[in-house]
């Protein structure tokens, strides 16, 4: 039987470029080596997200991009966190084996009461338990699975190693009931340059979304900031914000290619946008229609989470039934 691997898709609209190479495309990767499970974690974004309606479009936007970018759900499982109880059950028992010094030391949470501090604000403001208590749940939906490997960020590097941390502790208290996982972080891809030169991010308003109509997409890629050289000029392609995108989409051939015209001189900015733009059309036009489509049909988006939600069930019940166990927790189930 293989392993498993799991990733959480917190739904937080369309996504980027950035969003599809630094986790979409990992994640979907690892289907050949491994039993692939996905959670659109809309629990998660409750500590944020508090309008009924947005949660619900987020949620279906999250799933229809999975299913357009290539996620099969014949062969994977996708579901919602919302349709497991016992990923909530399960998060109340490792919160009892949460040091609270591992959430003190959290980065979102540090973050935050670091930016309060400095504005002159209580530490703690704005700052729900939701959010404090965010990598308990985020522990518990890991760990429910018997999950091996996680594919994660450097940003979440640190909340798989409090999962790590918490379910070492409560195998040594009990016995061998928790796997402990593994992250899986591809270094060449974790931090995609945006249009600015700064990390693609939604908060700096430098992105390129995958799914936006081909005239926005153009329009973002012609934003790319770029220097005054002359298309003589030799250029240094690493310091390219155009070439930082285009190697992650072109064949190794061409970008070896481009690079080469980049160090000669002999390329203009303009043109290598032009290409660029073609290039992510190429690559993404078709499931930009899979996408529109999905997001028409929500009966059959609800449909594929309902039958994800069941199939995920079968991992979660048998490993949190040997968790009650080992606590000496009874009762009919």
């Amino acid at each position: 039987m293989k392993q498993i691997t799991l990733t959480g898709i917190k739904p937080t609209g369309q996504p980027h470029i950035g969003n599809y190479l630094g986790m979409i495309k990992p994640a979907l990767e690892l289907v050949k080596d491994y039993q692939a499970l996905y959670f659109i974690a809309d629990y998660h974004a409750l500590t944020t997200v508090k309008n009924q309606k947005e949660l619900e479009e987020l949620t279906y936007q999250a799933t229809a991009t999975w299913l357009a970018l290539g996620l099969n759900p014949d062969k994977e499982i996708i579901y919602r966190q919302s349709d497991i109880p016992e990923v909530f059950e399960l998060a109340w028992v490792l919160a009892c084996f949460t040091a609270k010094g591992l959430l003190n030391r959290a980065h979102a949470y540090k973050t935050i009461v670091e930016d309060n501090i400095s504005a002159g604000r209580e530490e703690d403001k704005g700052i729900n338990t939701g959010l404090y208590t965010y990598p308990v749940l985020m522990a518990a939906d890991i760990l429910l699975y018997g999950t091996h490997v996680v594919p994660v960020g450097l940003d979440q590097k640190q909340h798989l190693e409090i999962t790590r941390d918490v379910a070492i502790l409560f195998n040594k208290t009990y016995r061998e009931v928790m796997v402990v996982p593994e992250a899986v972080i591809r270094k060449d891809v974790m931090t995609i340059t945006g249009l600015d030169g700064r990390k693609m991010s939604k908060s700096y308003n430098n992105v390129i979304p995958i799914f936006a109509p081909s005239n926005q997409i153009r329009k973002q890629v012609m934003r790319i900031v770029t220097d005054s050289k002359r298309p003589e000029e030799p250029k240094n392609p690493d310091e390219c914000n155009v070439f930082a995108i285009y190697r992650h989409f072109a064949d190794e051939e061409s970008a070896d290619a481009k690079r080469q015209l980049y160090l000669d001189g002999g390329l203009a900015y303009g043109d290598m946008k032009k290409e660029l733009f073609e290039l992510l059309e190429s690559t993404f036009s078709t499931q930009r229609e899979e996408y529109n489509a999905l997001m028409e049909n929500r009966a059959e988006l609800d449909k594929v989470l309902e039958n994800g939600a069941e199939k995920a069930r079968d991992f979660a019940i048998p490993i949190m039934a040997k968790v009650r166990k080992a606590i000496g927790i009874t009762g009919v189930r």
